[in-house]
């Protein structure tokens, strides 16, 4: 594998990962701090906060009108289940988003694939919010909300390479961690901003007016939202390492086949890794929705202000967690949170049964807090496993690997499990044992996190790529 101009962002050892001489090595990031790496890391976070503005009103539109509106021949179980499966179809398509997407970031830059994703993912999103029910078109209705969801999803697939790298390639080391948060307390604005939109709807309209055109409103605003991302990334400079790569002409010509062919193991883990937070995300914003209004009875507007509630917790503490990801390292955070969502998966089960608002709060909240403890640092953590010139691709597809095995089946498996009168407790053991398979593989992936590198650099020890080769260390 030819050796990168420029170092990993764990910056392994240098008799380890040796420069052609004639190409100069960049610093870590480019100096930027203060007001500099704030507008950077701002514009990161407008951006992916819209990306995943579009995805989460698709979900909460899934659990409340999809079903009878586009699938009226199924059971309301079956419409149900047939919504979430549209749903789901997003996630599949985010891995070969990410594919697609990470190959134009590693070879043409990451500012690109910011415009190109974002834009994607508005148009298509508008799109659903003008798609005929089925009693107008008939089974075109599903099979052009199936298309547009995919075409969402291969646009998200996308944004989170991008956004992260723009704010991890350009942070400072010893602060990679909480600037690179910025773009992972997007979906919590993007999921308030979407609901926010669907509860003022939901509590001034009628039910009839609600499904009848409410519903689309927030489709439409995305376009709006679209434009004010465009505008706001239209200024931002490429990346410091992207920039190192490019001037030497040291790209990877086939990145997505580099990853494959060199770090197929450590894909696996990231991915296994991460499904737990996806799974747990939208058991919460999603499933619970749905199995509260039709199981319980539970008013939506409460539903939708509960769950708000515990979002806006989750995205307020990302920073925090963040900050102690580059104090404490990434890896043990993740652990932690692991660990928390296993033993919290059960009481959440029960606070949901209770049908009471603050109990069912507390149980959203302590589930997204677990989430969020190792979501907080993974948009350091996965940069820094990859070499700059496989970056936007590995980090984006293990990422968004993590989506398919966690999210895109929760939803579905969920409400399957739920179906009947009592607990839905089969739901509590599914999230666990989702919980206890993530644990196992970050238990097997290594620290990237700057105190860690500088002890195995100080022992004279690393690989060409860092932390990333985990498969063939030395």
């Amino acid at each position: 594998m030819p050796q990168d101009p420029s170092p990993p962002l764990a910056s392994p050892a240098p008799e380890a990962c040796p420069t052609p001489s004639p190409t100069p090595r960049p610093p870590e990031g480019d100096g930027r701090t203060g007001p500099g790496m704030l507008r950077l890391a701002t514009a990161s976070l407008a951006g992916t906060a819209i990306e995943f503005y579009d995805f989460f009103v698709y979900g909460t539109a899934a659990a409340l009108v999809l079903g009878p509106l586009f699938f009226p021949p199924f059971s309301p179980l079956a419409g149900t289940l047939a919504a979430f499966g549209t749903f789901g179809v997003g996630f599949l398509a985010r891995p070969l988003g990410s594919a697609v997407f990470g190959h134009i970031g590693d070879r043409y830059g990451r500012r690109p694939v910011l415009l190109a994703s974002l834009l994607l993912t508005g148009l298509a999103t508008v799109a659903v919010g003008c798609v005929p029910s089925y009693g107008s078109i008939g089974m075109a209705a599903p099979v052009l909300l199936l298309l547009l969801r995919f075409l969402q999803g291969l646009g998200l697939g996308g944004e989170w390479g991008g956004a992260v790298l723009l704010t991890a390639e350009h942070a400072p080391e010893r602060r990679r961690g909480l600037w690179s948060s910025f773009p992972q307390m997007g979906p919590a604005v993007g999921f308030l901003l979407a609901n926010g939109l669907m509860l003022g709807l939901s509590a001034s309209l009628t039910d009839a007016q609600f499904s009848s055109w409410g519903w689309r409103v927030p489709f439409w605003a995305a376009g709006v939202l679209a434009l004010a991302g465009l505008w706001l990334r239209h200024s931002v400079e490429e990346t410091p390492q992207f920039r190192a790569l490019a001037a030497s002409d040291r790209r990877a010509e086939a990145p997505l086949a580099e990853v494959f062919r060199g770090h197929w193991r450590l894909l696996l883990l990231t991915g296994g890794a991460l499904a737990v937070g996806y799974a747990v995300f939208y058991a919460v914003t999603t499933w619970s929705l749905a199995y509260a209004t039709e199981h319980l009875a539970v008013n939506r507007t409460t539903m939708l202000a509960c769950i708000m509630v515990a979002v806006a917790i989750k995205g307020l503490v990302t920073p925090l967690i963040a900050m102690l990801g580059d104090r404490y390292g990434r890896r043990p955070l993740c652990l932690a949170g692991c660990a928390l969502c296993a033993v919290w998966m059960f009481p959440l089960v029960a606070l949901l049964r209770t049908a009471d608002p603050l109990l069912m709060t507390v149980g959203f909240t302590g589930a997204l807090l677990g989430m969020v403890t190792m979501f907080s640092v993974v948009a350091a953590y996965l940069p820094e496993l990859y070499a700059p010139r496989i970056r936007c691709t590995g980090a984006a597809v293990g990422y968004n690997l993590g989506g398919v095995l966690g999210g895109a089946l929760t939803p579905i498996v969920a409400t399957a499990l739920a179906d009947g009168s009592g607990p839905p407790w089969g739901v509590g053991l599914y999230l666990t044992g989702i919980a206890l398979v993530s644990l196992v593989c970050f238990a097997l992936l290594p620290e990237t996190g700057p105190a860690a590198v500088r002890k195995r650099t100080a022992a004279g020890r690393g690989t060409e790529t860092g932390a990333a080769e985990v498969a063939a260390p030395g």
